[in-house]
């Protein structure tokens, strides 16, 4: 056999539940956008309140997505065991009865920075290139294959470390954050493992051929480049000073 032939047949091959984890976890050691320059500055207090302020306010249409798109992934399964595990997570974000969710604490982070509520969440100031990612990645899961859209959730796996450094970082280095603007993150330190663990051991079940582990390692990289291009844009506006016409402008009023 020559080698050009067996390498086709090996790359054919299914990888083991131990490959397929590794390879899933060494695209968050590529790409995850905690090696952002953005996310660097943002953590080690080299940014003014309001660059902080610009990217809560653009992360909020982020945050705001995740529910939809959540639900939008529970529109198509027909496994009811799949539906009520991942009920919770509308649930988390969203709130139930008396308990806030994470886009009512992400609010109390905006809150914190100054900026006005109906503002933030009318999204009228988000940067451009912030709406088209978070939109992409609601369509990116109402309609690739189920098991890809579920493998998009999974920089989850590499969210506590990120959590972790911008709860400390934040309280450390800016005086105008305190624990209560923080209580997004600290809640997401128990969850973001549970949902993770959970969609892994999920691919790993119903990735059926190297072509869909590719699918769903693939859809990790694109959740990756989700992510990173909405620091590239906040990067582009408030650090480098190219504000695109429309989005939010500190110092002007924005309403």
């Amino acid at each position: 056999m020559s080698y050009a032939l067996e390498s086709k047949v090996q790359s054919s091959e299914l990888l083991s539940r131990e490959e397929f984890d590794a390879a899933i976890r060494a695209v968050g050691a590529e790409r995850y956008h905690d090696k952002h320059p953005f996310h660097k500055m943002l953590h080690g207090g080299d940014l003014n309140k309001d660059q902080v302020g610009a990217w809560a306010l653009n992360r909020y249409c982020y945050q705001s997505a995740v529910p939809r798109k959540d639900a939008a992934l529970m529109s198509r399964v027909h496994d009811n065991d799949l539906r009520r595990e991942w009920m919770h997570r509308i649930v988390d974000h969203d709130g139930l009865g008396d308990e806030p969710g994470g886009i009512e604490r992400w609010l109390v982070l905006t809150d914190g920075l100054g900026l006005d509520r109906d503002y933030v969440m009318s999204m009228r100031g988000a940067l451009p290139a912030t709406r088209f990612a978070v939109e992409a990645y609601v369509r990116f899961v109402r309609e690739e294959p189920l098991v890809v859209a579920v493998a998009s959730s999974l920089t989850e796996l590499f969210a506590p470390k990120i959590h972790k450094e911008r709860i400390s970082g934040m309280l450390e280095n800016y005086d105008f954050i305190d624990d209560k603007v923080m209580a997004y993150f600290k809640r997401r330190l128990n969850q973001a493992p549970r949902d993770a663990d959970f969609a892994l051991e999920y691919i790993k079940d119903h990735a059926k051929n190297r072509d869909e582990q590719e699918a769903c390692i693939d859809a990790v990289r694109f959740k990756c480049n989700v992510l990173w291009v909405q620091l590239d844009a906040l990067y582009h506006a408030y650090v480098d000073g190219h504000v695109p016409p429309g989005a939010y402008r500190p110092g002007e009023r924005n309403v």
